[in-house]
């Protein structure tokens, strides 16, 4: 897998830099082969808070994690643990969901894309600091808060693979789960 490796006020070491490599390395046995893409990591130092997030693109998922701590090192070792869950939890889903339906098992791990689903960044007083641009994969509800888990957000725009349509599904205050359609 290769590896886009950058710093925000701090200086990416060589030591820093095969210390990512060595540790992100560890989730390429969930892959057949690995991601064409590659993984976009950034490392940052804010008040002596050592933070790091690591994004993974794929064929209709977006592996992203972030840990903080007191140490950067430690935070690698943080972030890495929870991409390794991520995806044996996103496995053992699509497992038993493809099971049912009868379709290959492993195909979103299998299959390789540049076009990455949606990521969207917190906005600051309402001035546009990021746009992300994506393709809308056409899947059911179930499907896509299962990607919203596995992004770590609050919602996810998908298209609506029975209304054809572009819908939204997010995460309510009591833990559940609401759906936005267009009308």
């Amino acid at each position: 897998m290769e590896y886009k490796v950058r710093g925000q006020n701090i200086e990416v070491t060589d030591a820093l830099l095969d210390y990512v490599e060595k540790k992100l390395s560890r989730l390429e046995r969930y892959f057949e082969t690995p991601p064409a893409s590659g993984a976009n990591v950034t490392l940052s130092v804010i008040k002596d808070v050592h933070s790091i997030e690591v994004t993974i693109p794929l064929t209709g998922l977006l592996l992203r994690a972030e840990h903080r701590s007191k140490d950067m090192y430690a935070s690698i070792d943080g972030v890495v643990d929870k991409l390794e869950r991520q995806i044996r939890k996103h496995k053992t889903k699509a497992n038993r969901k493809f099971r049912q339906v009868g379709a290959a098992a492993e195909q979103l791990f299998r299959e390789q894309s540049t076009a990455a689903p949606v990521a969207v960044e917190e906005e600051d007083e309402l001035e546009v600091v990021r746009t992300k641009r994506f393709t809308l994969k056409p899947m059911d509800v179930e499907e896509a808060i299962l990607q919203m888990n596995m992004i770590g957000h609050n919602f996810f725009v998908f298209s609506n693979a029975e209304s054809k349509e572009v819908n939204v599904v997010y995460r309510r205050d009591d833990g559940r789960y609401g759906l936005i359609e267009q009308g």
